[in-house]
């Protein structure tokens, strides 16, 4: 399978790399040429444009920001679609609602594209060691052609069910993720206040039944959220506000997640 990939950030970079070391045919474009530098020294190839990149693949991994760059990348002028032949498949790696990747699904149908959304978790280190958790939704077929691509950075590779199951898990991931976080921090705030030590505290619990990854990222990150919230608060307040509008329209009742959450990011100063 030849493989293009768009969107070589701190994410996407580690997963491309890892596929060119996997011994495929891959084909790499990027909006700012300087992504491309750390891959002079690989056999990937460069595209002029998403469009002549689709032309030399028959997968399209995309790691972009949001939906309205997905969107372009693969609809816009000279994008992804304008080249990939009946049979390609676009696999949307990026976090955006479920909606973009089924709408785009509906539309690439009509040239014989298949689209998968393979939102994934771990970041950057997480690729470049091959254990990226990659959640996916999408035709059958096409997410088993896709499997030894993915294999090269992930594992495990977790198949949903159809387009945009793979979305509404990583939301939930992540609003959990985000409920940790909050329940964590005001657990090390309120030991604090009752003279325990929040360093002392974090190494007690990080090995005990409460134990969390939200809890180990406040621990690595000083013992506040003050470092989270500048680095994260805004794209978890985006992923909180989507789960959250998609629960309201599906009359279903979050409970006392989406309120851990919505604690946490008041005290990042990211109300959703």
């Amino acid at each position: 399978m030849r493989v293009g990939f768009i969107g070589l950030g701190s994410q996407g970079g580690p997963m491309a790399r890892r596929i060119v070391e996997g011994g495929y045919t891959t084909t790499l474009w990027a909006r700012r040429p300087k992504t491309l530098e750390p891959f002079a020294d690989t056999a990937a190839g460069i595209a002029e444009s998403p469009a002549e990149l689709g032309r030399t693949s028959d997968l399209v991994c995309l790691c972009v920001v949001g939906d309205a760059d997905v969107d372009e990348v693969v609809c816009g002028e000279n994008g992804v679609l304008a080249g990939l032949q009946p049979g390609g498949i676009i696999a949307i790696h990026s976090t955006v609602h479920p909606d973009t990747c089924r709408q785009l699904n509906e539309h690439c149908a009509d040239r014989g594209v298949s689209v998968i959304d393979a939102p994934v978790s771990g970041g950057g280190p997480a690729a470049e060691a091959g254990t990226l958790l990659v959640m996916v939704g999408g035709n059958e077929d096409a997410v088993q052609r896709c499997r030894p691509v993915f294999d090269t950075y992930a594992d495990p590779v977790v198949h949903l069910g159809g387009v945009g199951s793979g979305q509404l898990t990583k939301l939930l991931n992540n609003l959990l993720f985000t409920a940790n976080l909050g329940t964590a921090a005001t657990a090390l705030a309120l030991g604090e206040q009752l003279g325990i030590s929040t360093e002392r505290l974090a190494e007690v619990v990080c090995r005990g039944s409460s134990n969390s990854f939200a809890l180990n990222s406040i621990r690595g990150s000083g013992g506040t959220l003050d470092r989270l919230a500048g680095m994260a608060g805004a794209l978890l307040q985006k992923d909180v506000r989507l789960i959250a509008d998609l629960a309201q329209k599906a009359a279903a009742t979050p409970g006392a997640v989406l309120d851990a959450a919505d604690a946490a990011l008041a005290l990042m100063d990211h109300p959703r």
